[in-house]
């Protein structure tokens, strides 16, 4: 079960982002740290049950630090204010498709697939559907993926016209303008507390696995 302790944190730490504030409630950061710690690798083990190839991750391999790069930033805030796992097979810097868990007051949300992929990775994806079309939209298609992800993959890095070696008359230009392949979905701070939200996320990441294999079989 997610502990209440890491929102609880992450909404205090939200109206007082100083060191000096970090400092004096070190404690209430390490018990929020290990809270997150906890459900990450109890959702570690869940998708190991049917992602077999990152059951040897644990979250500390996978979470992102608190401290944000400030250097060529306007916002000096030393401190995000979420926490936040990516698990993927490479490890959280690792290329392919991954799981990705965001804990924020206001804004929980799981997502999955591939964000910004290098420019030789996206032209294999890109071709990958091209030549597998029927196989792709079969898979963003099916009854489960639609009731789970009614968004579809997420259209906000796209690209305006076709990109190099494609036709805007081919049948899969909407997917192949994309710079990225992502699905996500949000729940309030009430889902997240309770006691099925590790078995409602996993069933979404279930979900989401058969176009992550798509992605990982382009890219390998």
């Amino acid at each position: 079960m997610f502990n209440k302790s890491v929102l609880h944190f992450l909404s205090q730490l939200k109206k007082n982002n100083t060191r000096e504030w970090m400092d004096a409630h070190r404690k209430e950061y390490e018990k929020a740290k290990s809270d997150f710690y906890a459900f990450t690798d109890s959702m570690i083990a869940e998708i190991a049950k049917f992602d077999a190839e990152i059951g040897f991750l644990k979250a500390k391999d996978c979470a992102f630090r608190i401290n944000r790069d400030i250097r060529f930033s306007k916002d000096k805030s030393p401190y995000k204010t979420n926490m936040g796992a990516y698990v993927n097979r490479n490890g959280k810097k690792g290329g392919g498709a991954g799981y990705y868990f965001h804990a924020e007051p206001g804004n929980v949300f799981m997502a999955a697939g591939v964000w910004m992929p290098e420019p030789t990775d996206l032209a294999k994806i890109r071709q990958e559907i091209d030549y597998n079309f029927p196989e792709f939209k079969k898979i963003i298609s099916t009854t489960a993926f639609k009731k789970e992800f009614p968004d579809g993959i997420d259209r906000e890095d796209t690209l305006m016209r076709a990109p190099k070696g494609y036709e805007e008359n081919n049948p899969a230009i909407d997917f192949l303008k994309l710079k990225s392949f992502i699905i996500r979905k949000s729940f309030s701070d009430k889902d997240i507390l309770q006691p099925e939200f590790l078995k409602t996320i996993c069933n979404a990441y279930r979900t989401a696995r058969p176009l992550m294999t798509f992605i990982d079989t382009a890219l390998d």
